[in-house]
């Protein structure tokens, strides 16, 4: 990339310019969608200045509550789930909103309800909040036949069904990732503009890469694919290099690196965790569907991760996804391991 070059550029891609772009190309569409994205942008920009300025605004810490996952909320987890919830709702184009820090589904109310469930963790990685690593927003959105009666049936689809996947990662630059079904495009902030930027057009994940990702810390309670296939990362066959272990802690940083670098994120199930950790509606659906668009692969060792079925709108589910080659290699232990 010519960084000087950059810096010179007068014609600007703009998110909401992209967005508008892409809907002139549906002659169908009635601007709802793009409607919709402003929205969810605008959230993200007002968790990013939140991010930026928490300890002086004394937002780190616990706000004394804990969440339905039973994990401790932060102050900064309170205020970003207010913010999305907000501007979803007043965007006047969603019916169904799933959000990590509430128990129940919200349904909008009919006077401001569209054609979008959006699904979202507002603040992925938030436990790393106080140490300054990235931090995050995930989000998915689905559409809806009929929203004027919305039912929670219209929201545990498969995540092959969604129409659009994303996250925005407040680190050392603000970084927007985009997919509305055809490829993978990366935003960053210039807060300068206040708008965020085409930095990254059409990322493609590396057919194979050289980083793993998992917390090793639960080697122990793996099963026997998963923890061969690390071994094999470790110790490779036929002379080839070991890779290398990357491991943030924050879901959006590290397949945010995966998806730039290549290699493979690991979160499987374990004996304490059986049915994995990570939610499917809201963390590994909008991943997968980010990993597939940009030419890689998910899986959850049983089946692809996009063809799950969800039954309750918090339920987990272990996830490997990455590169295709490196997916396949799991896919193939796990499937030596189902044949004995």
């Amino acid at each position: 990339m010519d960084h000087a070059a950059d810096a010179l550029r007068t014609d600007l891609m703009t998110i909401t310019r992209y967005v508008l772009n892409e809907q002139s190309k549906h002659p169908e569409s009635r601007g709802d969608f793009t409607i919709l994205l402003s929205h969810i942008v605008l959230g993200c920009k007002f968790v990013c200045s939140s991010v930026n300025k928490a300890g002086l605004a004394k937002l780190i810490g616990l706000a004394g509550e804990t969440n339905v996952q039973g994990e401790e909320q932060k102050k900064l987890d309170v205020l970003s789930n207010d913010v999305f919830v907000k501007a979803l709702v007043s965007s006047g184009r969603t019916c169904i909103l799933v959000s990590e820090e509430d128990e129940e589904a919200t349904f909008v109310e009919p006077a401001l309800r569209g054609r979008y469930c959006v699904v979202f963790d507002p603040l992925d990685g938030s436990s790393n909040i106080d140490c300054g690593v990235s931090i995050g927003t995930i989000f998915g959105i689905y559409m809806v036949k009929d929203f004027t009666e919305p039912t929670l049936d219209q929201v545990l689809q498969p995540g092959k069904n969604m129409v659009a996947a994303g996250y925005c990662m407040y680190g050392s630059s603000c970084t927007l990732v985009l997919s509305t079904g055809s490829g993978v495009n990366g935003f960053t902030l210039d807060p300068s503009l206040g708008e965020f930027i085409l930095t990254h057009p059409d990322i493609k994940i590396p057919n194979k890469g050289k980083i793993y990702s998992v917390n090793e810390g639960n080697a122990k309670n793996w099963d026997g694919p998963t923890a061969k296939y690390v071994e094999n990362c470790k110790f490779p066959k036929e002379g080839s290099s070991p890779k290398s272990l990357r491991y943030i802690g924050s879901m959006v940083a590290d397949v945010h690196r995966t998806l730039l670098y290549g290699g493979i994120f690991l979160y499987p199930a374990d004996k304490k965790s059986p049915s994995g950790k990570l939610r499917v509606l809201y963390e590994v659906f909008p991943m997968s569907f980010l990993m597939e668009q940009a030419g890689g692969q998910a899986f959850t060792g049983k089946e692809r991760a996009l063809d799950l079925v969800p039954k309750k709108i918090h339920e987990r589910s272990p996830i490997f996804l990455g590169s295709y080659d490196d997916v396949e290699e799991i896919k193939a232990l796990y499937a030596a391991e189902a044949k004995n």
